[in-house]
């Protein structure tokens, strides 16, 4: 399955959750997370924050425009930026997730939460007196999801906005057998209106068939 093709279209993890469910979904925003954790922490632990927030800054950017993808469309970054303040900034990273996780538990709304725990950023690394490097990733970070999330605001404002299930409903056996005999039952219809029909029908229950009406 080419999850372009189904849900939002969109790669990443809530359109997977959606779609397929917490057993697809989670491995995806594990991965996710590393991509971004990974090089930010080398970088930062290597050669500073600012290198750090560059090699985050370039994941985040890979993860935007997949260049397995060549370079079309990809996920919105938001577990992939977590990630990556994991690695540069580690209070800072936690404290977002722990936003993200509270909006969602109010809401359900992925969107909703992404967007607030990405304003977040800029202002706890403001108040934990971050280096200059975090504060310019934190809030080109934001930025960077506040623009991919346009849609996401726009059906917000519309209400047509689709909540998170966090458990996908199984399809009954009842409505599955129910299902099959609707089918059944069309398909006899069909065969019904086109079978060849005798020419006396529109005199069925009133005159035998063949005698003349006279």
């Amino acid at each position: 399955m080419d999850i372009r093709t189904v849900g939002s279209g969109n790669i990443g993890a809530t359109n997977v959750w959606r779609t397929l469910g917490p057993w697809y979904a989670v491995p995806v925003i594990v991965l996710d997370v590393a991509k971004g954790f990974v090089p930010a922490f080398w970088g930062t632990h290597w050669e500073g924050a600012a290198v750090g927030a560059l090699a985050g800054g370039a994941a985040m950017l890979g993860h935007w425009r997949p260049l397995f993808l060549r370079f079309a469309k990809g996920g919105k970054m938001v577990a992939t930026g977590g990630g990556a303040l994991l690695g540069v900034a580690p209070i800072v990273g936690l404290t977002a997730m722990g936003v993200w996780v509270v909006v969602f538990a109010l809401t359900r709304y992925a969107s909703v939460s992404s967007i607030v725990a990405a304003l977040s950023l800029p202002v706890t690394a403001l108040v934990l007196e971050e280096p200059w490097p975090v504060l310019v990733f934190t809030t080109a970070a934001a930025l960077g999801v506040l623009v991919l999330h346009r849609g996401n605001l726009a059906r917000l404002r519309a209400g047509t906005e689709t909540r998170v299930q966090l458990r996908r409903k199984p399809v009954r056996a009842s409505a599955t057998r129910a299902g099959r005999c609707d089918a059944r039952s069309d398909h006899r219809a069909r065969a019904r209106a086109v079978a060849p029909r005798p020419l006396c029908a529109a005199w069925r229950g009133r005159r035998a068939c063949g005698s003349s009406p006279g």
